[in-house]
C-alpha cells in the first residue's frame, strides 16, 4: 500500500468513527488531511453516496486548495468535493500548525450553543485533553450558514482564531489539528461535554468551572496514552473488535 493509499485509509476511518460517535448523522460532514503545500485528501461526494459512516477508501480524493483535481484522473467516476471545500482549505491556508480539519454536525453540540450553554472546563479526570481544550476556551461562529466559499470561510477562521474548535451556530463545528486523530478526538471531546452540560442543565444542576488547584493537577498523559491508544479505541468500536475473555 502507497502511502497515499494509508492515508486515504485513515481519512475514510476518521469519517466513520465520526459517525460512529453520533457526530456526523446522514450524509452531511468530512474529514481533510493535507499531503503537501498545494493538495489535500478530503471526502468527496461521489455517485453511490452513503453517508459518513459508509465512508470507504474510494470517496477520499485527492483535490487542490481551489478544488480541482490533485492528480490525473483523482475525480473520475463522477466525484466531486463537498460544497464546503473552502471551510476546509481556508483553515489549511491560514494555520500552519494545521494540517487535518474535521466538519461535523453534532446535534448536541448545536442544542447546547443555541441554549447559551457554553463548552466549558465542567468536568475534570473525566477527560483530561477535554478539559484543557475547553478551559483555553470554544469560540463560536455566529452564523449558521452553509461556508460554501471563501469569503465566509475567512469569517469562520476570524472567529476560530488561534483555538482548535470552534462551534458554528446552528449547523456544527470545524477542529482543527496537525493530525486526523487528534482532530476527531477534539471535536469528540467538545461533544461530551456539550451532552454532559445539557444533562447537567436539564436536572436542574449549575454548570461551575473545575477550579484552578484540581486543574493544576491534571497530569500529562502523553501523547501515546491521550491520542494513540484513544484512536486505537476508536478503530476497534467502528471495526466491532473485543477484547479476548
Amino acid at each position: 500500500m502507497s502511502e497515499l493509499d494509508e492515508l486515504r485509509t485513515l481519512v475514510a476511518g476518521a469519517c466513520r468513527v465520526l459517525a460512529a460517535r453520533g457526530l456526523a448523522d446522514g450524509i452531511l460532514g468530512h474529514v481533510s488531511l493535507r499531503v503537501d503545500a498545494t493538495r489535500l485528501l478530503i471526502r468527496c461526494r461521489g455517485p453511490r453516496e452513503r453517508g459518513l459512516g459508509y465512508t470507504t477508501d474510494e470517496d477520499i480524493r485527492l483535490v487542490d486548495l481551489d478544488g480541482a483535481p490533485g492528480a490525473p484522473g483523482a475525480l473520475d467516476g463522477g466525484y466531486r468535493p463537498p460544497n464546503e471545500l473552502p471551510l476546509h482549505t481556508e483553515v489549511l491556508r491560514t494555520r500552519g500548525d494545521v494540517r487535518a480539519v474535521v466538519h461535523a454536525h453534532p446535534p448536541e453540540v448545536v442544542a447546547a450553543d443555541l441554549a447559551g450553554v457554553a463548552i466549558r472546563p465542567v468536568v475534570g479526570a473525566f477527560d483530561i485533553p477535554g478539559t484543557r481544550l475547553a478551559a483555553g476556551g470554544v469560540p463560536v461562529y455566529r452564523r449558521g450558514v452553509l461556508v460554501s466559499n471563501r469569503a465566509l470561510a475567512a469569517e469562520m477562521v476570524g472567529a476560530m482564531g488561534d483555538r482548535p474548535v470552534v462551534l458554528l451556530r446552528g449547523h456544527g463545528l470545524t477542529s482543527a489539528a496537525a493530525t486526523v486523530e487528534q482532530s476527531v478526538l477534539q471535536a469528540i471531546s467538545v461533544d461530551q461535554i456539550a451532552r454532559l452540560s445539557l444533562r447537567i442543565v436539564s436536572a436542574g444542576g449549575t454548570l461551575d468551572d473545575l477550579p484552578a488547584e484540581d486543574m493544576a493537577e491534571l497530569p500529562d498523559l502523553g501523547a501515546g496514552f491521550t491520542t494513540e491508544t484513544a484512536w486505537r479505541h476508536e478503530l476497534a468500536r467502528i471495526h466491532g473488535v473485543v477484547a479476548p475473555p
